[in-house]
C-alpha cells in the first residue's frame, strides 16, 4: 500500500514537471507583449475538477478551466487573480498517456484558457483554431 501511493506521487511529479515544461515552452514561443501578459495569470495544475466544480456544471472530464475575470478588466477588481488550472489526470487520460500527445494537449489547453484570460470567447477560440 505504501509504495503505492509512493508510486502514484511519483508518476503525478513526472506529469506534472512534463506540464509545466510544456506550459513554459509556450510561454518562451509567445511575442514579449503577449508573454508578458500571460506571465500575469496564475497557472496551477490538478489531477481532476474538484466536486464543487463539478456540482457548478464543470464537466467531470474537463482539461482545463480559466477562473477569473479576463485580462485587462479584471486586472485590478477581481476579488481573487485570475488563474488557468489544467487537469492533469483528464489530460493523460485523452492523450492515452502518449507522452507527445500529453505535451500537445497541455500546449492546446494552456492556449486555450490562456485566451479565455485575455478575453476571447469560444467562436473567438474556434476561429484560431483553439477549440
Amino acid at each position: 500500500m505504501c509504495f503505492r501511493l509512493m508510486s502514484f506521487a511519483t508518476e503525478w511529479q513526472q506529469w506534472l514537471a512534463r506540464a509545466e515544461r510544456e506550459v513554459a515552452s509556450v510561454l518562451r514561443s509567445l511575442p514579449p507583449a503577449l508573454r508578458d501578459e500571460a506571465q500575469a495569470v496564475t497557472v496551477s495544475y490538478e489531477r481532476k475538477p474538484a466536486p464543487e466544480l463539478i456540482n457548478e456544471g464543470i464537466e467531470e472530464d474537463t482539461l482545463g478551466l480559466f477562473v477569473g475575470s479576463a485580462f485587462p478588466e479584471g486586472l485590478h477588481s477581481a476579488p481573487f487573480p485570475q488563474q488557468i488550472i489544467l487537469y492533469l489526470e483528464n489530460i493523460r487520460e485523452a492523450a492515452e498517456e502518449d507522452l507527445e500527445i500529453f505535451d500537445e494537449e497541455v500546449r492546446a489547453t494552456f492556449l486555450h484558457e490562456l485566451g479565455h484570460y485575455l478575453g476571447l470567447d469560444e467562436d473567438d477560440l474556434i476561429d484560431r483554431g483553439l477549440e
